[in-house]
């Protein structure tokens, strides 16, 4: 027989399944949207409609502080003119994500009989709602790893081929064409900008604003006080960027370094602590006998 605490989450959770599917409905015209989105960075995209849903009901204006922090994250990652489309996108994810899992929290406790499972689901969907909504910020940082690690290269190449004689702009063309990470993507960006009567300066300016490294955007200075001050300086400032660069980038692989050592300290320590209950156990057994 039901108790009535039962009873009352049972309520509770058939006015939540109800709400969920009143936000189906009500948001199933606006599936198409989501369409485009790769499955493996977007879990259940099919139903994102559902939270875009409760967004347009409420008629939130994503005009926060922290939206236009999330905003200037998505103009670095998909450009200005996405923005819109993906700030919706990530609050459709998240909402729900967690309102999904609240659905499913009554029916996985009635099942199991313990209110422990639903304050697990609970927390899950708590949890999905603030991972999902910071999602953005992770995967800016994995992005400027990424372009550190090229950036060296990068200088390198552009250093030599100017102290060939080659200007800037050929030199920039044809580095850009010699890979396809993300810093020659926004290389090749940069270069589309240049063809579509965006100025050399301006091109570069904006390529140091969308990687945001301060080592990046120093080195996007060093180029335009470069090509203000004519081709035979620019040579010879990107000779000693080129040498700053691979110093910082020696630095910063003898930093990675010590912090897999730390990390695999933690390991050391969790078997060394297995070993001497292994072996003092059976020691305690034995004087007890």
């Amino acid at each position: 027989m039901l108790t009535l605490t039962q009873i009352i989450i049972m309520g509770i959770g058939l006015a939540v399944l109800l709400l969920w599917m009143f936000f189906y409905i009500k948001g199933y015209r606006n599936a198409g949207l989501f369409g485009v989105l790769e499955e493996k960075d977007y879990p259940l995209k099919d139903i994102y409609f559902v939270g875009y849903a409760v967004m347009e009901a409420i008629g939130y204006t994503y005009k926060s502080k922290a939206d236009r922090k999330l905003r200037k994250e998505i103009e670095i990652l998909y450009g200005e003119k996405y923005a819109d489309y993906y700030i919706r996108v990530i609050y459709a994810q998240k909402i729900t994500i967690a309102f999904t899992l609240l659905v499913l929290a009554i029916p996985l406790y009635l099942a199991a009989g313990d209110m422990t499972v639903m304050v697990i689901m609970v927390m899950f969907a708590a949890v999905a709602y603030y991972y999902f909504g910071t999602v953005t910020e992770k995967k800016i940082f994995a992005r400027s790893e990424e372009m550190l690690g090229d950036f060296s290269e990068v200088v390198s190449k552009l250093a030599l081929l100017t102290n060939a004689g080659m200007i800037m702009r050929e030199a920039w063309e044809v580095v850009a064409a010699t890979g396809s990470s993300t810093i020659y993507v926004e290389m090749q960006r940069s270069i589309h900008e240049m063809n579509n009567g965006v100025s050399e300066v301006d091109a570069f300016y904006r390529f140091g604003i969308r990687c945001i490294i301060p080592e990046i955007k120093k080195f996007t200075s060093t180029i335009v006080q470069g090509m203000i001050k004519g081709n035979s300086e620019l040579a010879g400032m990107l000779r000693q960027q080129s040498s700053e660069v691979w110093a910082a980038k020696r630095q910063n692989v003898r930093r990675q370094g010590e912090k897999a050592s730390g990390k695999l300290l933690i390991p050391m320590m969790i078997m060394f602590v297995g070993i001497l209950i292994m072996v003092l156990v059976p020691i305690f057994f034995n004087i007890g006998v």
